[in-house]
């Protein structure tokens, strides 16, 4: 498989229907954060926000890189031979999906400033960035809540979950979802 840079939309799509391990889930996070990031990115270009269109477009290219580094993360998990093996592959594969939680979360932040920032005209397109980016930060929590459940590359995610969702009940103006249950064993 190509870098998902260089690839076209419609075969990463497909690739991703294909019922293939990868990509899954923490590479569809992170495109979506890329997605989002490029949403900021467009609306800071627009209110002549140099500083943002920096940032953002430096999130975006970001979250293209932990798209590919997380395609092959979980492969060590599948091969494990045994249950030590298998935990420290898990731990080893939480940490893409971890990085995409706070490159996500960056990228809600940002996008924050920008829609606060921003004329009626582009402001829905920041806010729309900001809630793919809250979604791309939950769904990668949810894959490292999945794999280890605690420890300190949970927490790095859960907070990075958290900064997102602030993010967007800030953007918003609507108060944040009450806190999520664990994921069941």
């Amino acid at each position: 498989m190509a870098a998902l840079s260089k690839e076209p939309l419609e075969a990463f799509l497909a690739d991703v229907a294909a019922g293939t391990p990868a990509p899954g889930g923490g590479s569809s996070a992170a495109v979506a954060a890329g997605l989002a990031a490029a949403l900021v990115e467009m609306a800071a270009r627009l209110a002549a926000s140099d500083r943002a269109v920096e940032q953002a477009g430096g999130l975006r290219a970001r979250a293209l890189r932990l798209a590919d580094d997380e395609m092959t993360s979980y492969a060590p998990v599948l091969e494990a031979r045994d249950e030590h093996e298998r935990e420290l592959a898990l731990a080893a594969a939480s940490e893409p999906p971890t990085h995409i939680a706070e490159a996500a979360a960056e990228v809600a932040e940002l996008g924050m400033e920008v829609a606060a920032s921003s004329s009626p005209s582009v402001r829905g397109d920041a806010l729309t960035g900001v809630v793919l980016a809250e979604a791309a930060a939950s769904a990668a929590f949810r894959l490292v809540e999945i794999n280890v459940g605690s420890g300190p590359v949970f927490e790095r995610a859960r907070a990075a979950e958290l900064r997102a969702v602030r993010a967007r009940a800030t953007a918003t103006g609507r108060p944040p979802p009450s806190p999520h249950a664990p994921i069941p064993r």
